[in-house]
């Protein structure tokens, strides 16, 4: 895929982007060069090599589940600043116009 200054033309206006003549021409070359080097990329045998996610081999360390008593109601307020009726109390923070 050549990449010319129409195609840029096209995407910029459509990401609301505007650049000068001169910016937009080194645009077009430096996409140029990205698109000829993902067709590189291309040419690579890949058939049955698997995806890589991260270049080490991470895993989450999640713990087990457990099932445990439940604080009461009282206990969860205990450090509450202005609990009210039984639940948490906050200020507004949406705003009308």
């Amino acid at each position: 895929m050549r990449i010319t200054g129409k195609t840029v033309d096209k995407v910029t206006h459509l990401a609301k982007l505007d650049f000068d003549p001169e910016a937009l021409e080194v645009l077009v070359g430096h996409l140029g060069e990205i698109v000829s080097y993902m067709e590189k990329l291309n040419e690579l045998e890949t058939e049955g090599v698997e995806p890589t996610y991260h270049v080490l081999d991470l895993r989450n360390m999640m713990r087990h589940d457990l099932v445990g008593e439940s604080l009461t109601q009282n206990e969860v307020l205990m450090n509450a600043p202005h609990p009210k009726n039984g639940y948490f109390s906050v200020p507004k923070v949406i705003t009308e116009k």
